[in-house]
């Protein structure tokens, strides 16, 4: 059985309006280039990003404050197109959420986008790094007791497929966020529309 390890946002929920309306608005107050957060927040944990391009504030504090803005604006998420029907049909041992985002938004998240949470979550509370450091994906297939030759990282981000790359893991594109080409020149094996494709896709892999 092939373990199937997800990113959360962009991948099984559409939070972009949401994480960007409020990234941005950080931005317009202090003083951060808009382009250089587009570039850098998907995938990755708000206190990487802040540490990374307003280094005189409080990293942690100011991740906090920006979940916290998170969760006041949850109106705008939604399923990615066949998330809800794919996970219900997966084993509880079978698949796991992997995020950049903290444990209380992921736990708000997935709900309110009407998904299941899973058995296994790993989350920024959990690593002592975030990605494309591998070790949330490492954390997530040992917890599920699959091997790199028997779990699939499905990602939307160029961090992440970095991370399970470095982890030891096969990982699939969805081009939520970024084009096919962006997603395989980062090293993902493949790339899809949405989780509507993925039992194909999961297919023409050589595991």
């Amino acid at each position: 059985m092939i373990a199937l390890l997800f990113d959360m946002d962009g991948v099984l929920v559409d939070s972009h309006a949401v994480a960007e309306r409020v990234m941005l608005r950080w931005a317009a107050r202090e003083g951060v280039p808009a382009d250089a957060v587009l570039a850098r927040m998907h995938g990755r944990r708000s206190e990487d990003i802040v540490r990374e391009l307003a280094p005189h504030l409080d990293a942690v504090a100011t991740a906090i404050a920006l979940d916290r803005e998170e969760l006041a604006e949850e109106g705008g998420v939604l399923a990615v197109p066949g998330a809800a029907a794919l996970l219900p049909t997966l084993p509880d041992d079978g698949w796991a959420v992997v995020t950049s985002a903290t444990r209380e938004l992921a736990l708000a998240r997935l709900p309110a986008a009407g998904l299941p949470l899973p058995r296994v979550l790993v989350t920024a509370d959990d690593v002592p790094r975030g990605k494309p450091d591998p070790a949330g994906y490492r954390a997530a297939a040992a917890r599920l007791g699959a091997p790199p030759r028997a779990a699939v990282v499905i990602e939307d981000a160029p961090a992440g497929i970095e991370a399970a790359r470095r982890a030891g893991l096969l990982a699939i594109g969805v081009t939520t966020t970024l084009a096919a080409d962006a997603l395989l020149a980062a090293g993902a094996a493949a790339a899809i529309a949405d989780l509507r494709a993925l039992p194909r896709a999961l297919e023409g892999l050589e595991l």
